[in-house]
């Protein structure tokens, strides 16, 4: 029996799974004709990653993505969202599951037959710049329509504004990376007025700069609006109206208007809509304070105003916002002091609410207040490039929640507090680039539990000191660890040792002399960033395995020996940036190097490296940066140099390389910087200097180069640096100098300038200076010293008014110095010795009030050396010497005219018996008078006894009306204050 009722069972559920199996649980069928909608619709679709797989079978209600009514089986929802959105600072998401799991293809207007839909998304999907279909806009029963990041493009169709019944609208596009350059655009927001049911509408990353100043009027016009969106949408200062005559949408609760060109102050019609509980106006151009009027918002979470210009005082009335969760004034042009008020009025707050502040990129000054200890749900806390200084309060222990603290770049100092080690939350610790002083103990550390990434250092000449136990092993496993100038100890400590899951590493000006082969093992599959710079780490480089991640590697200023391996290519196949200069390492750069790809930077300089360089530079598709300066390198600059048109600098300088600069350079148009100085490099200046390339850098001094300076260079309208001494050019000096617009505008002119560290080392008053990133701009200069250079100095080389560097000296030169050489008013250093030139020098070399190193020596100058403020500082006869006509200071010679020789300046030495004379008679007149004076009023009160007791009494008297005076001033002065 109970076999016969088990077969009965199995004989229905085959009947339910064979001839009712499309239908809902209710009983209700799936209809048959929405049934074939869809799969039209999706024969319209590309679907590389199956999603829609499902969709077969009768029952489309079971369908991937689809809801039905469980009553009618009309399909209702369909939900087609990427299942892989990216969302910000999320290290999961991976680009290729998301971009794999795009749809994409045409949306059919067989979706119109779907007359109940209510829910329609398709966002995160990839639709190739298509335009929204304008049938979108017959789907009368939508009430939940997102687009957003799709890659629509083109105009919004106003028939949107038909979806009467619509509250969800989101047409996002803010952080969407469009490859096709199209965006999605209105120029006519009337559309939005018919949508008075919307609750939420998000059009952020639409281009609203077309829209007119109708962009809020419309908007405005929707009541039962609580989410408005206009992030990034080109709004400017005239459509964001400053005041509106009635304010319709006073509901709304999230109004984010940040990444705009607004303007303007802030808003008056703001601290109207008390409803609010977020407000994001960040990246704008907002000044002035912020208004009192924002202390209506009483109901605040959410407020960021960074990235504007606001001043002013931080108002005391944002502490009185004790709903508040996140608080973001950041790069702002805050007044330094008031951040005591601010924390202390936030901590005032019986349930203080507060989770994340952020006040970094002010400039603001002071010590943190203890008081900080006190907000106690703070989980993210950033002081960032401020000016804080003092110590770290102690309280920051009561944090427990922290999560992220970053304190970088002020002028905070003393000692790293053992408060730090309660704080069990934290994942997230930058101390980075403070003053920072004395020992760093293991108690900071050890209950840390949850840390990935830890940053410090000191700016201070004595670095900060890691004190811990040399078995010591911390409770975490960083994922980034980056320390600098702080003594970590010779040997490689073992809680370094310990830390195997690092993708970033950072150990630089550490003391460490050696380094683990077992640890990098350890590291190599997953670390991408490796910095072990400035220690004084010795032997091979210690690369036995493959790095397949690693994107930059800088061992700059070490110890290193011996040679690169020669396999490093296929050790670093995705490596970006190489630094390994200032080393010892010798023998030849391998070949294989150029198989690194994606390779953008390599800095070999100062090494003992020889042989030629590598040839297959045509492997190499992204190289911008390329320094190989002061080895022992030969040969000849391969061809396939100018493959790569990427490259932006060429240093080459002090080697042996030889032959005609190759003209294959001339398909690097991003060429700024070249270096080929102290090498063997001969021929003529090439023609594609200054016509094809438009460098900012070209220094060639130090080889056989010849020919003529042609006009071409002239075109090098933002050169900064030209330095061709030390080479055989003859001819003139160009007249056409004067076209180089960097050099006649004291204005700031800009190239770019990688952020590896890059040096550049010039020659100026007779020694190398070297100059960094931070003010490699303000070099400019002209040498073209020690050539067979002809001819005069040309007059347009004087309007050159940002030139600070002028040389040359040691050519063949003749005529006269320009007259109006007084207009470079920049010039810090001026060398024409060793030429033929004559006459006079000019008086207006004395209006160079910056200059500081001159040298005139050895030509055929004549006439009395001007004078000047500037030039009496420059009292070294040599500057002049040589010149046997040349008189007047600092020269001994007289110039005619002159009774006596000048020991400064053009007036004559006085006589020495002359000068005796003068000073005892000027004695014997002080003593004479002081006789006179003393005994002619001392001595008659010492005679007449009368008139010293009226003298004495008079005295008196005036003392005592003093004293009375006094004393009345100070009463009264007392009871006003009463």
């Amino acid at each position: 029996m109970s076999n016969f009722i088990l077969f009965l069972l199995l004989y229905s559920y085959l009947l339910i799974a064979l001839g009712l199996g499309d239908e809902l649980p209710g009983g209700v069928k799936c209809i048959e004709e929405e049934r074939q909608v869809l799969l039209t619709f999706k024969h319209h679709l590309i679907d590389p990653s199956g999603r829609l797989s499902s969709w077969s079978g009768h029952n489309c209600c079971q369908w991937n993505g689809l809801s039905c009514d469980n009553h009618t089986g009309h399909i209702v929802k369909m939900d087609l969202r990427n299942p892989y959105p990216y969302t910000v600072y999320d290290v999961e998401w991976d680009f290729v599951d998301y971009q794999r799991s795009c749809l994409s293809g045409k949306i059919d207007p067989s979706l119109l037959s779907l007359k109940h839909i209510y829910y329609l998304d398709l966002s995160w999907n990839d639709f190739k710049g298509i335009h929204i279909p304008n049938f979108l806009g017959k789907l009368k029963s939508l009430r939940y329509l997102n687009l957003s990041y799709a890659a629509f493009s083109g105009e919004i169709p106003h028939f949107l504004g038909n979806l009467s019944n619509l509250n969800y609208l989101d047409l996002d596009y803010s952080r969407h990376n469009n490859d096709l350059g199209e965006t999605l655009f209105s120029k006519n927001l009337n559309w939005l007025s018919r949508l008075s049911s919307l609750k939420y509408l998000n059009l952020g990353g639409v281009d609203l700069s077309m829209a007119g100043v109708s962009c809020l009027h419309y908007v405005n016009m929707l009541p039962s609006l609580l989410e408005l969106h206009l992030s990034a949408c080109g709004i400017d200062s005239n459509q964001l109206l400053l005041s509106l005559p009635t304010l319709n949408f006073t509901s709304l609760s999230v109004l984010d208007m940040s990444a705009n060109y607004v303007n303007s102050s802030l808003p008056s019609w703001l601290s109207s809509i008390t409803s609010l509980r977020t407000l994001d106006l960040d990246s704008n151009l907002f000044f002035g304070p912020i208004p009192d009027e924002f202390s209506s918002f009483k109901n605040l979470e959410h407020l960021d105003l960074s990235f504007n210009q606001l001043e002013g005082q931080i108002p005391k009335l944002i502490g009185n916002f004790c709903t508040l969760k996140t608080l973001n004034l950041a790069a702002n042009l805050f007044e330094k002091e008031g951040i005591q008020d601010v924390l202390n009025g936030l901590t005032d707050c019986s349930n203080t609410t507060l989770e994340s502040l952020d006040l970094s990129l002010n400039g603001l000054e002071g010590e943190l207040p203890a008081s900080i200890g006190r907000l106690h749900k703070l989980q993210y806390l950033n002081l960032d490039q401020n000016s804080f200084s003092g110590s770290i309060p102690e309280s920051i222990g009561n944090l427990s929640s922290l999560r992220q603290l970053i304190l970088s770049v002020n002028r905070m100092n003393g000692s790293i507090p053992e408060s730090l080690g309660q704080l069990p939350q934290l994942v997230h610790l930058n101390l980075s680039q403070n003053f920072w002083e004395g020992i760093l103990t293991e108690s900071s550390l050890i209950n840390l539990t949850k840390l990935d990434f830890f940053s410090v250092s000191t700016v201070r000449p004595i670095p900060l000191i890691f004190n811990v136990t040399y078995d010591f092993v911390p409770p975490f496993k960083l994922r980034e660890i980056h320390i600098l100038n702080c003594l970590v100890g010779d040997a490689f400590p073992v809680w370094l040792q310990s830390q195997t899951e690092l993708s970033a590493v950072t150990l630089s000006g550490t003391g460490i002399s050696g380094i683990l082969e077992q640890w990098l093992l350890k590291i190599s599959s997953q670390v991408e960033y490796l910095d072990l710079s400035n220690n004084q780490i010795q032997g091979k480089l210690p690369f036995q395995f493959k790095f397949p991640k690693l994107v930059r590697l800088d061992l700059s200023h070490n110890q290193f020996s011996m040679s690169i391996p020669l396999n490093f290519g296929q050790l670093m196949p995705n490596l970006e940036t190489l630094s390994l200069s200032d080393n010892h390492l010798d023998g030849t750069i391998p070949p294989s190097i150029c198989e690194i790809q994606y390779l953008s930077i390599m800095s070999l300089r100062n090494n003992h490296l020889s042989g030629e360089f590598p040839r297959a530079w045509s492997l190499w598709s992204e190289i911008s940066l390329v320094d190989v300066a002061n080895n022992n390198l030969s040969g000849n600059i391969p061809s396939s140099m100018g493959i790569p048109s990427s490259l932006t600098v060429l240093k080459m300088s002090n080697n042996n390389f030889g032959g005609e600069i190759p003209s294959s350079l001339q398909n690097c148009s991003l060429l700024s910087r070249i270096d080929l100085s102290g090498n063997n490099f001969s021929g003529n200046l090439p023609s594609w200097i200054g016509s094809k390339v438009k460098l900012g850098i070209l220094q060639l001094r130090s080889n056989s180069m010849s020919g003529h300076i042609p006009q071409h260079i002239c075109n090098l309208s933002n050169l900064h640096v030209l330095d061709l001494a030390h080479n055989r050019f003859s001819g003139t000096i160009p007249k056409c100098l004067n076209n180089m617009t960097s050099l006649r505008s004291e204005e700031f002119s800009y190239w770019d300038v990688s952020d590896f560290g890059e040096q550049i080392t010039i020659i100026s008053k007779g020694r190398e200076l070297e100059y960094g990133n931070s003010n490699v701009n303000l070099v400019k200069g002209i040498d073209l010293s020690s050539n067979n250079l002809e001819g005069e100095i040309p007059e347009e080389i004087s309007s050159l008014i940002a030139l600070r560097t002028l040389n040359l000296s040691r050519n063949h030169l003749h005529g006269k110095i320009p007259s109006t050489i007084g207009n470079m008013s920049s010039l810090e250093t001026l060398d024409l010795s060793h030429n033929h030139l004559l006459g006079e020098i000019p008086q207006s070399l004395s209006a160079l009030n910056f200059l500081n190193h001159l040298k005139l020596s050895y030509n055929n100058f004549s006439g009395r050396i001007p004078s000047g403020d500037q030039l009496r500082t420059l009292t070294d006869p040599s500057i002049y010497e040589g010149n046997p006509s040349l008189c007047g200071f600092p020269l001994s010679t007289k110039c005619p005219g002159d009774d006596k020789p000048t020991s400064s300046g053009n007036l004559p030495v006085q006589d020495k018996d002359e000068d005796g004379n003068e000073k005892l008679g000027l004695y014997a007149s002080i003593a004479f008078g002081f006789i006179t004076g003393f005994w002619g009023v001392c001595g008659t009160l010492l005679v007449n006894k009368s008139w010293r007791y009226a003298y004495f009494r008079f005295f008196d008297n005036i003392k005592e009306k003093i004293i009375v005076a006094i004393a009345v001033k100070v009463t009264r002065l007392r009871r006003t204050n009463l």
